[in-house]
């Protein structure tokens, strides 16, 4: 069995990301992704069985007990997905990821009547030890969304940087929403335990807005 090229230690930031087995789409509608963001409440504790059909509210106010991992950032997209984290348990990224993506294979390999792998291997880890980058991350993640409405926008910039924004905005797959307003899904967060970067809306919008800004300024 092959080993990973960086082990996890406490007090240290990861970007964590993964994809469906040969790029194939895992996400296909509003319940699938509805199931995973619950996992990522539900599966980051001591608590490992729980009616996942039950109201949003309630399934993100249940005592987990001590979380494995504090979570930053993260992205659902349709084939895949960026999770930025530390870890707070020893061990807890391994558990939590474990955890976590069988749980979604469980659930999906019921709902669409498959078998077999659903995401492409392990889960991908990067560590990220520049405390610049780190803060880069929140932007990268949050801002994946834009490929679904132009691919090519890295490349020659956004067409239009008022659709852009808005579209974000009406992302429901990511945590870029819970740094701007109070939702139920804002408990999947614990960004506590990373640098305050953005202790208010503003600063997340106007880091957010820079980053789209320069891309288009670099064409």
């Amino acid at each position: 069995m092959s080993q990973r090229k960086i082990s996890f230690s406490s007090g240290e930031f990861y970007h964590i990301y993964n994809r469906g087995n040969s790029k194939q789409i895992i996400f296909h509608d509003v319940n699938d992704y509805d199931r995973f963001m619950r996992l990522l409440f539900v599966a980051n504790g001591s608590v490992i069985s729980r009616n996942l059909s039950t109201r949003a509210k309630e399934i993100f106010e249940i005592d987990r007990r001590k979380p494995l991992v504090a979570i930053g950032a993260y992205c659902l997209m349709p084939n895949h997905f960026h999770i930025l984290l530390t870890e707070i348990e020893l061990g807890g990224i391994s558990k939590f990821m474990q955890k976590l993506t069988t749980g979604y294979s469980m659930y999906y390999n019921n709902k669409y009547k498959r078998t077999g792998a659903l995401f492409e291997g392990k889960f991908k880890s990067e560590h990220v030890s520049d405390d610049n980058y780190l803060k880069y991350l929140f932007s990268y993640i949050h801002l994946n969304p834009l490929k679904l409405i132009q691919t090519d926008w890295k490349e020659i910039g956004l067409k239009d940087m008022v659709k852009a924004r808005e579209y974000l905005t009406a992302y429901k797959y990511s945590s870029h929403n819970d740094f701007l307003t109070v939702r139920p899904e804002g408990a999947i967060l614990m960004t506590s335990l990373f640098p305050q970067y953005f202790q208010e809306k503003r600063e997340f919008e106007n880091e957010i807005s820079e980053w789209i800004q320069y891309k288009k300024d670099i064409i």
